[in-house]
């Protein structure tokens, strides 16, 4: 009877390693499926949906929550599919800097230590109180998207040079719209122009325009708030004087107050430009909405200088 002991014992043993051996296995494939293609990214904004959309391609599933034509990002409120998204998110995308807090509330409510997250004003080293329409800057774009490919990359290692590609097309597809920029600041470098608010001061400046607009004006006004006295009659002292020679306005933030500038320019004869905040039509892609925003500023200019 003692000598059957050992083989019994033998036997137990062999059984519990055998089963180990399944049970790690079975984990680990488990575990891999569950991070496989697609990778689930959420985007808080359109626009950097649209990026990250195109350089992840088919690896990628992409939902954007703030697209809505009719909405001010900077008043959006996260509904209960936003959260689900969130959380259920392998990679999730935020502008930060205080455009979009909503969703960070929604990462805090769904902590994972799996799930990456881009803050785009933390990429740039900006903080809440800095113009934070960071997309309207190329220089800023092309530091975005490099980071986009490289989070994808450490999500799916195996994919590195699928996304590399992706991101070599996604380059050569902005530089259309990146070279047109530089060709309105070889023309028009120095020229005068005016905004409502700074939803326009990265553009401006990357094409070498002079954004006369009285900064306490146009932040106030993104911000929702009412400008100062002295900044609303400075402005409406520059339209009436002919100074800038566009104006450009933010077609999701009209009020009252930019409305009556936007006539007082349309009286003096001066362009009144149309941007948007997100992508307009949402299914257009970046780099089209971006280049078709760029060809309306040129013929503003164009017009104006031909009338001069």
């Amino acid at each position: 009877m003692n000598k059957s002991k050992p083989i019994i014992i033998y036997s137990m043993l062999t059984i519990v390693i055998i089963i180990s051996i399944v049970i790690f296995t079975f984990g680990n494939s488990a575990s891999s499926t569950s991070t496989k293609l697609p990778i689930k990214v959420v985007a808080a904004e359109n626009f950097w949906g649209s990026l990250v959309s195109q350089i992840g391609g088919n690896k990628v599933v992409v939902k954007s929550v703030v697209s809505d034509p009719n909405a001010d990002p900077h008043e959006y409120e996260s509904s209960s599919s936003d959260a689900k998204a969130i959380a259920q998110a392998n990679y999730v995308i935020l502008n930060g800097a205080g455009y979009d807090s909503w969703a960070n509330k929604l990462l805090a409510a769904s902590p994972s230590s799996s799930r990456k997250v881009l803050t785009v004003a933390n990429l740039l080293n900006k903080k809440e109180g800095d113009n934070p329409h960071f997309w309207y800057n190329p220089d800023y774009v092309n530091i975005v998207i490099k980071q986009m490919k490289d989070n994808l990359t450490q999500l799916d290692p195996n994919d590195a040079s699928y996304f590399n590609q992706q991101y070599n097309n996604l380059v050569s597809a902005l530089k259309p719209y990146q070279n047109r920029i530089a060709s309105i600041k070889k023309q028009f470098g120095g020229t005068k122009v005016a905004a409502t608010e700074d939803i326009f001061q990265y553009l401006a400046t990357a094409s070498g325009l002079n954004l006369i607009s009285p900064e306490s004006f146009m932040q106030a006004v993104a911000e929702g708030n009412d400008p100062p006295t002295n900044s609303v009659v400075e402005f409406q002292n520059q339209l009436t004087s002919n100074q800038p020679n566009i104006l450009v306005y933010n077609a999701q933030t009209v009020t009252p107050l930019t409305d009556n500038i936007k006539k007082l320019a349309a009286a003096q004869g001066i362009p009144v430009i149309a941007v948007t905040e997100t992508i307009q039509p949402p299914n257009t892609s970046f780099q089209d909405w971006m280049n078709a925003e760029l060809i309306n500023i040129e013929n503003g200019l164009n017009s104006q200088a031909l009338g001069n």
